[in-house]
């Protein structure tokens, strides 16, 4: 598996939910800094189904997108 920085992630991988392997984090802070890539989908339950299945410890899972304005409701 290829090392992603997550800011290539959020760049290449827009509005779809995002299954990785944590490989590295900013010292002190534990942000993400860079992952491997388990699973995408603009579904999440293929992003949970993928889950269920990897054996990765250290992992990050969110949707990629843009968050609704105040105001408005979204429905998985």
């Amino acid at each position: 598996m290829v090392n992603m920085k997550i800011s290539e992630v959020k760049k290449k991988y827009r509005n779809q939910w995002i299954l990785a392997r944590v490989t590295k984090e900013k010292p002190g802070t534990h942000e993400v800094v860079e992952v491997q890539m388990i699973a995408h989908s603009p579904s999440r339950d293929k992003t949970y189904e993928a889950l269920g299945k990897t054996r990765a410890r250290h992992i990050t899972h969110f949707y990629n997108g843009r968050i609704p304005k105040k105001g408005y409701a979204v429905a998985f």
